[in-house]
């Protein structure tokens, strides 16, 4: 169900982790992609695994929620795996199975598989950590932060960091929009679950154009909101909360400097010893 899907969406909840800055969690956010990465082996995907589950526990997100996230990406992870398991090729390899097609499958390239889709897997549910312990706002000053450095080139960077947190802000809304409008064609007798993959997209048309009508809808009232509460992109605005580094701020730092580190070491290291 497409209102399964909790990317975008926020998790009120007292946390550490909801208290962090949002721009510190941004870069931490960026750390941890870097390091899902790095990660060439399985000690070092354990080590982000266990990182990425102490920061589930410490958030206090139910795991359910989190796990949501690639809910909607399951297909991408499958086929992901399968064109990795097929095309993947490495010297040395050793055929698995010498039948037809199934010899392309090599252990090396099952490895490699495994770890793509678990790179994958691990990238949608610390993204979706993001979103589910930041609200809008706190997304929007993170970025502004973030992209502070390109106001050299002229660059509007707030009204950037506005569009950026809309959108993410949108994602559940249009979904649950685009399930309202599936009901209500198929109470009309529209079938979207039988024929070939041609015809299933053929019958979405009918869904595609009442759901732009409804986005646009949207923005426009969006816009005539902001209006109205006197919103301008040319004047210098202030901030009711400013962002603050905090001790919660450097324990998050601290650790995930720690964690990329122990990654790198079991890259490195680990292997040859054991």
């Amino acid at each position: 169900m497409l209102k399964d899907a909790v990317f975008g969406q926020y998790y009120p909840v007292k946390s550490p982790v909801h208290r962090m800055d949002s721009f510190t969690k941004i870069v931490l956010l960026i750390i941890y992609i870097v390091m899902v990465f790095v990660a060439k082996n399985f000690w070092g995907f354990l080590a982000v695994g266990v990182f990425l589950l102490v920061t589930i526990l410490a958030s206090k997100v139910p795991f359910k929620s989190v796990a949501r996230s690639i809910k909607a990406v399951y297909f991408i992870i499958a086929f992901t795996f399968i064109i990795n398991i097929f095309f993947h090729k490495e010297e040395g390899a050793k055929v698995l199975w010498d039948v037809w097609l199934l010899r392309n499958i090599t252990d090396k390239s099952l490895i490699y598989a495994v770890f793509m889709a678990l790179r994958f897997t691990l990238l949608m549910f610390g993204s979706s950590l993001l979103t589910l312990t930041s609200s809008p706002v706190e997304l929007t000053n993170g970025i502004e932060v973030l992209l502070k450095p390109l106001t050299i080139f002229k660059i509007p960077v707030h009204i950037l960091a506005l569009m950026m947190s809309i959108a993410l802000r949108f994602i559940p809304t249009l979904m649950e929009e685009t399930e309202r409008i599936i009901n209500a064609q198929k109470a009309r007798g529209a079938d979207f679950e039988s024929g070939n993959i041609f015809k299933r997209a053929k019958a979405l048309l009918p869904v595609l154009i009442p759901l732009l009508t409804s986005a646009l809808r949207r923005a426009e009232e969006l816009g005539d909101a902001m209006d109205a509460r006197c919103f301008s992109s040319t004047t210098k605005r202030t901030k009711f909360k400013k962002l603050t580094f905090s001790w919660r701020d450097l324990i998050g730092l601290l650790f995930t400097l720690a964690t990329l580190s122990a990654v790198i070491l079991c890259n490195n290291f680990l292997v040859a010893i054991i």
